[in-house]
């Protein structure tokens, strides 16, 4: 029971694998399905850091891999839905500029906190980043349920179409905050980054 939220932020990695799988099988149904184990993967981004402050059992590990597997998860998705469904892609080509400004500034942000791990030091999530990851989730959710009702319910309404295009405008404004978030991250432990000792260290 204790190891039960490292289990359920570990559980994010395979998702990732599984959505892809059935996105990619062109079938009845299959949609449906990955939108639900997405909505199962978002859930556990919450419940996981829940039960662990619920259990007590609060570690360095499941901070560290609870931010690892969100970017895993959410990255990953936006750069599969560029390609697929083969054909007619849910992510248009422009937005391939914007995966690239997020993946750079996942890979920043990681590395930044590997090395302050490597301290002994480990980062907390700001809440703009937090809030960065539940805006990435909105948008795959809304990118999901947009194939889903096409392929499986039959549903290409007005309303499909404009929720699509939401998903663009909300996909926009996460890349926004996705880099403003990592800015200010990087600029309060840069020093981290830098292998330099902190301001409050300086001072003393």
């Amino acid at each position: 029971m204790r190891q039960l939220p490292n289990i359920m932020t570990a559980s994010r990695v395979p998702c990732l694998f599984i959505i892809a799988a059935l996105i990619a099988w062109d079938t009845r149904w299959a949609a449906t399905i990955a939108f639900a184990v997405f909505m199962l993967a978002a859930v556990t981004d919450y419940l996981d850091g829940w039960l662990a402050r619920r259990l007590g059992v609060v570690s360095n590990f499941g901070k560290l891999m609870d931010a690892l597997t969100d970017k895993i998860l959410n990255v990953g998705l936006f750069i599969f839905l560029l390609v697929y469904p083969i054909g007619k892609p849910l992510l248009p080509t422009w937005c391939v500029f914007l995966v690239v400004v997020i993946l750079v500034r996942e890979l920043l942000i990681t590395g930044l906190r590997l090395v302050a791990a490597s301290s002994r030091f480990i980062l907390a999530a700001e809440r703009s980043g937090k809030i960065k990851t539940v805006l990435q989730i909105f948008v795959i959710t809304l990118l999901l349920f947009v194939l889903a009702a096409r392929r499986d319910w039959g549903w290409d309404t007005p309303l499909i179409q404009h929720l699509h295009q939401a998903a663009y405008v909300a996909f926009g404004m996460a890349t926004l905050l996705t880099v403003s978030s990592g800015a200010g991250y990087l600029v309060k432990y840069w020093h981290i980054f830098m292998g330099e000792p902190s301001p409050s260290d300086k001072a003393s």
